[in-house]
């Protein structure tokens, strides 16, 4: 993000009404390889066209806040890797994460991994430093420490079936994994705002909150998320696209200023649940208006988001998710083009 994107980032988040309203997408693996032109394994392995997919999309949406900006991962393999994961990379599909804990058992065991060493994720570290010139040259720099949270890391560790069956009837051992999961994510968090001063904020990506109780989410999501936003930055961006009504009125206490959601919940509802305190991020749906819909289909989607909002204000206008695979510059530009004559 540029300083100006930055900047108009933390004014929405203080409350200011932008004219026009903001657009943001979050993009990774599912959707740019692609829509660059090149295959999801070349975009793993190959430093040069990670950047250049990325300069790409900022060269052909500049009026477009992508979000965390430079995101070096490996899908879903990226943390759980850290922990010894066995990972599966197609040439050109999503990649998956083999579990490592086949009992509950092996929790009290399991090491905490070290994230300067430990899986890919020195990779990914290194590969922010080698590109770290050239994207400050072109104006923009590293803003996000970014990192799944930490009870989707367990549902993979675990498989997602044998983790909530296990919060239900081993709660100690769940709230072990937990802990530990949770240490070593702070390691994580703060290896990736001391390698880059330029870090202000901080992404966490968990849709597994969207499948728990309020009692659940209370034991084993909120002191966890809260130890993790306690961190000094000026960002605290939280995305759940799974159900979010028994979370989100925590958001606030959480230390969230900014959350992208779904698309089955109305972005009023979500302001009055967390009584306007956290900027919302979306939320046209992603994969049936966005991706798989015509640019008029577009318009429309996001025509009545717009005019559908109580309030203007701390709103940054969105997908409601990470953009989909299969999202057009046609469909994109009908977005943007949309918003600003709103």
């Amino acid at each position: 993000m540029t300083d100006k994107q930055w900047n108009e980032l933390l004014r929405v988040i203080a409350g200011d009404i932008l004219d026009p309203l903001p657009v943001g997408f979050i993009i990774d693996s599912p959707w740019l390889p692609n829509w660059a032109g090149i295959k999801i394994l070349d975009y793993f392995t190959s430093d040069s066209l990670w950047l250049e997919a990325n300069f790409k999309a900022l060269n052909e949406f500049p009026e477009v806040m992508f979000l965390p900006g430079f995101w070096s991962e490996y899908g879903m393999c990226t943390e759980p890797s850290a922990f010894g994961a066995r990972s599966n990379f197609p040439a050109d599909e999503f990649p998956h994460a083999y579990k490592v804990l086949h009992s509950t058992s092996e929790i009290d065991d399991m090491h905490v991994p070290n994230p300067k060493t430990d899986g890919l994720l020195p990779f990914m570290l290194n590969r922010l430093k080698l590109a770290q010139q050239k994207i400050e040259d072109q104006g923009h720099k590293i803003r996000f420490a970014v990192a799944r949270g930490p009870l989707n890391i367990a549902s993979y560790l675990m498989g997602s079936t044998e983790f909530l069956t296990a919060m239900m009837m081993e709660p100690d051992k769940i709230q072990s994994l937990i802990d530990k999961i949770t240490f070593f994510l702070k390691d994580w968090l703060h290896l990736q705002m001391e390698t880059f001063p330029t870090i202000d904020g901080i992404l966490l990506l968990d849709d597994i909150i969207g499948f728990v109780g309020e009692d659940a989410f209370k034991t084993f999501g909120l002191p966890y998320f809260k130890e993790l936003f306690s961190v000094d930055v000026s960002v605290k961006f939280l995305h759940n696209d799974a159900a979010c009504e028994v979370s989100a009125p925590y958001l606030p206490e959480m230390g969230v200023n900014l959350f992208n959601m779904g698309f089955e919940v109305s972005l009023n509802d979500l302001k009055n649940a967390t009584r306007n305190k956290v900027a919302m991020m979306g939320n046209i749906p992603p994969r049936d208006v966005l991706a798989a819909g015509n640019p008029e289909e577009v318009r429309k989607s996001t025509r009545d988001l717009v005019s559908g909002l109580d309030n203007q204000s701390m709103v940054l206008l969105s997908c409601g998710g990470g953009m989909p695979p299969g999202v057009t510059t046609e469909n994109i530009r009908a977005f943007i083009e949309t918003v600003q004559k709103q």
